[in-house]
């Protein structure tokens, strides 16, 4: 058996900000709506098949529509979302298979359909198999460290 040590939150929280993230915006549709959040838990789980997860906030009920809709699109970020007047207001949105929203000028976009959901205390982390992949040409990523968005 696992023996556990208590993490204060905050303590946890005020060491994962040194943690340099890429950006992600993760959005879903379902029955006419959208919903979009920006996030920087998200990884690769598998090439074979193609596979990420993404982990989402359970406590915010807007999330719900992301555990029940059962597709997702994983969204790369570049360095030009910084100047995006109220971040993604203004933004243009395709689809590719799942029907999804795609941000237009991802760095990459991963379109997922959920094959399954783990529900931690605070967060879910849904698993995806990408259906669809696209990416752009090579610009700018988009880094979240130190509580503040950094360009690479």
């Amino acid at each position: 058996m696992l023996n556990r040590q208590h993490i204060d939150p905050g303590l946890y929280r005020d060491a994962m900000s040194r943690y340099a993230g890429h950006v992600q915006l993760v959005t879903t549709a379902m029955e006419g709506m959208r919903r979009g959040v920006t996030i920087t838990a998200a990884c690769s789980v598998s090439d074979n098949p193609a596979s990420v997860l993404i982990c989402l906030n359970n406590t915010n009920p807007k999330n719900e529509i992301f555990f029940r809709s059962g597709i997702f699109v994983l969204n790369t970020l570049g360095r030009t979302a910084l100047a995006d007047d109220a971040r993604f207001g203004s933004a243009r949105f395709e689809t590719l298979v799942t029907g999804a929203p795609v941000l237009a000028d991802a760095l990459a976009a991963f379109d997922c359909r959920v094959t399954d959901i783990k529900e931690m205390p605070t967060h879910n982390v849904i698993f995806g198999e990408v259906a669809a992949v696209r990416f752009s040409e090579k610009h700018p990523a988009l880094l979240y460290m130190n509580r503040d968005y950094h360009a690479l």
